[in-house]
């Protein structure tokens, strides 16, 4: 059986780096990206693992990471939608430039390297994986946590999963979406542990690996297209 590739988005720490991490422990090809994954010391490129850098909220950068994974690996089975940007700040306070950032990277990005492994899917015929990241405050805001217009871009996300697992259910390409409440990683070190606790009913942070655990599940999952697989702690079931 040939080797299935994946490529991951973000891959240069936090919840990224442990996907790239986890499939390859699982023998695949993974083609990694982020703005500077070969000087950040993250990986070393190897037989199995391509680096390729630039900002994915650039159409050159999907259209360099998906000739890399042709030319490197022979194919695109699977793609990890995991690079992605997030800030709280009151309604009223978010500048044009807030939005336009966020959709560059959040909406543009997740658009140009997906059409590009969809295209490459329908070539290869063997159907394939799409998961992205979105989060549990895109269906299930939590007052106190200021982030209306993030979650224009996340909610577009779960949308867009839902939407484009229909769209291409035939021809075996399922496309799923995994929603974090708190995580431990770099983009929450700054946080309060004890207010980051209260965010989920559980009482606890998710460690990386319970993300990386969900996505590596929706991948390999064959017979799971349009979810939203929330990692929260219970906060998406209601009120604590």
């Amino acid at each position: 059986m040939n080797t299935k590739t994946v490529i991951v988005t973000g891959g240069s720490q936090g919840i990224g780096a442990g996907v790239v991490k986890a499939f390859l422990d699982c023998g695949y090809n993974v083609v990694a990206n982020s703005r500077n994954i070969t000087k950040s010391g993250a990986f070393e490129a190897s037989d199995k693992l391509a680096l390729v850098d630039g900002s994915i909220a650039e159409a050159a950068t999907a259209a360099k990471i998906a000739e890399v994974a042709k030319s490197k690996f022979g194919s695109i089975d699977a793609l990890v939608n995991n690079a992605g940007i997030y800030f709280t700040k009151h309604f009223t306070d978010y500048t044009i430039d807030d939005l336009r950032f966020l959709v560059s990277v959040n909406i543009e990005g997740f658009l140009f390297i997906s059409q590009l492994a969809i295209k490459q899917m329908l070539t290869q015929g063997t159907g394939g994986s799409i998961v992205n990241i979105t989060t549990t405050l895109a269906g299930h805001p939590i007052a106190g946590v200021n982030s209306a217009v993030p979650m224009i871009t996340k909610g577009g996300l779960e949308a867009v999963t839902r939407s484009l697992a229909m769209e291409y259910v035939k021809q075996g390409i399922r496309v799923n979406a995994v929603a974090p409440g708190s995580v431990d990683t770099p983009m929450n070190k700054e946080k309060p542990k004890d207010f980051l606790e209260t965010l989920q009913p559980m009482g606890q942070i998710s460690d990386v690996k319970d993300i990386v655990d969900a996505i590596v599940y929706l991948t390999e999952a064959s017979q799971v297209t349009g979810e939203v697989l929330h990692v929260d702690g219970g906060a998406h079931v209601g009120k604590w």
